[in-house]
């Protein structure tokens, strides 16, 4: 794939953000969600300094996000991941930087864990989490049902080098 650039995502990436996000829902292995959350929705519960997307032009090729864990204080430094590309972008470097980026951003906002609830089907989700530094933590079986079926969920966490030593 030609050169691609990351930047902050913005409001106005919306339309394109939820597209892609609406292409790893039709997966069926990538979200339990079913359906796209309204912008306010999806705003308030990932973290404004962790949001990127990757774009080549005009096109928007996928987009990466933070959100915590929990509300209380003592795993202010505990996000989940999220990284979705666009059907057309996918196994082509893209989600890499996407959450290579991320990564750094994370560690620059105070983050010491980041954690990954994949489906087990999901195999590049997992080589990708894998070649960034996330290990195998577990397995949730039957976690969760989506259109009616229960689904295993495997958690992912990489641990930062850099926060969360002292």
């Amino acid at each position: 794939m030609a050169a691609f650039t990351i930047r902050k995502m913005t409001r106005t990436d919306w339309p394109e953000v939820s597209r892609i996000y609406a292409e790893g829902i039709a997966t069926g292995f990538a979200t339990f969600e079913t359906e796209v959350p309204d912008y306010d929705s999806w705003n308030s519960a990932h973290l404004p300094s962790c949001r990127f997307v990757a774009v080549k032009g005009d096109s928007l090729l996928g987009w990466s996000a933070l959100s915590p864990v929990s509300g209380r204080c003592v795993y202010g430094g505990v996000s989940e991941v999220s990284v979705y590309t666009s059907e057309n972008a996918r196994s082509k470097g893209v989600g890499q930087a996407l959450m290579e980026v991320l990564i750094t951003a994370s560690e620059s906002e105070g983050m010491w864990t980041l954690q990954s609830g994949i489906f087990p089907q999901n195999k590049g989700s997992i080589r990708l989490h894998e070649k960034l530094g996330f290990r195998l933590v577990g397995c949730r079986e039957r976690i969760g049902k989506l259109n009616g079926v229960w689904h295993d969920n495997l958690i992912y966490e990489r641990r930062s080098p850099k926060v969360g030593k002292d």
